[in-house]
C-alpha cells in the first residue's frame, strides 16, 4: 500500500509536465495558411492594445515569457517563427502578461512582491543543501550536515509555497485576457478554439509543474536526510 501511494504521489508530480510538453507539441504543427507566426501576433496585440514599449524577442533560454522589468515578450524559436495554434496561444498569454502590468492590475502586485522573495529564497535553499557535505568533509560528523540539510527542505518549501501565491496570474493571462482575445476577435476558425483552451491551460500550468518538479528535490534531501541520521 506504502508503494502504491507513493507511486501516486509520483504521478501527481510528474504528469503535469508531462501533459503541459505534450499538449503544446501535439498543436505546435504549423499552418501555412495561418496569418501570421507567433511573434507577428504578438506584436499585432501589442499595437491593438497600445502597450507603449514593450517589445517581442526571440529567446533560446528561459522559455516564453514576459520580462515587466524589461517590457519584453519573450517566445522560444518555435513559437517566435512558426504559424501553429500553439504559437498564437502562448504568445497571446504572454501578451496577456504585459496587459496585466500595463492596467496596473492588483494580481500584478503579488508577483513584484513575492517573486524576489521566492528567488532569493530558493537560492538559499541551493546554498544551504552545498554546504552540507562541506561540513561534513571538514569536521568528520554527519549529524552536522541534518542543520544544513533540514534548513535547506525549509526553504525550498517557501519558495514552493511562495510561486503557487502567484499561480492566479497565469490563469488570468490565459483565460481572462489571452482567450477571449482570441476568441471575440476571431483570429482563429471555432473548430480550433478548443485547442487553444488546452494550449492555454497548458500554459498556465507551465508554472505548476516547475514549481511540482521542485517537490522531488525535498524528497532526495528528506532521503539524505534519514540516510546520515
Amino acid at each position: 500500500m506504502l508503494y502504491i501511494i507513493v507511486l501516486i504521489i509520483l504521478v501527481i508530480i510528474i504528469f503535469p509536465s508531462f501533459w503541459v510538453k505534450r499538449t503544446i507539441k501535439k498543436y505546435a504543427t504549423p499552418i501555412p495558411d495561418m496569418p501570421g507566426t507567433g511573434a507577428e501576433f504578438a506584436e499585432h496585440l501589442i499595437k491593438r492594445f497600445n502597450l507603449e514599449g514593450v517589445k517581442v524577442e526571440k529567446t533560446t533560454h528561459g522559455g516564453d515569457h514576459y520580462s515587466p522589468h524589461e517590457k519584453m515578450v519573450r517566445l522560444s524559436p518555435d513559437n517566435y517563427d512558426e504559424k501553429s495554434i500553439s504559437a498564437i496561444a502562448i504568445a497571446a498569454h504572454e501578451v496577456g502578461h504585459a496587459i496585466q502590468y500595463h492596467l496596473d492590475e492588483p494580481i500584478t502586485k503579488l508577483r513584484q512582491r513575492y517573486t524576489p522573495i521566492a528567488v532569493i529564497v530558493e537560492k538559499l535553499s541551493i546554498g544551504l543543501f552545498s554546504l552540507c557535505p562541506i561540513l561534513i568533509a571538514i569536521f568528520k560528523i554527519p549529524q552536522i550536515g541534518l542543520i544544513s540539510i533540514f534548513a535547506g527542505i525549509i526553504a525550498l518549501g517557501i519558495s514552493i509555497l511562495l510561486q503557487f501565491i502567484i499561480l492566479p496570474m497565469e490563469l488570468d493571462a490565459s483565460f481572462k485576457k489571452a482567450y477571449p482575445i482570441i476568441e471575440q476577435g476571431g483570429y482563429l476558425p471555432v473548430e480550433q478554439l478548443p485547442a487553444v483552451k488546452k494550449i492555454l491551460g497548458a500554459a498556465a500550468m507551465t508554472y505548476v509543474a516547475s514549481t511540482l518538479s521542485s517537490i522531488l528535490s525535498i524528497w532526495r534531501w528528506l532521503a539524505i536526510l534519514k540516510g546520515v541520521r
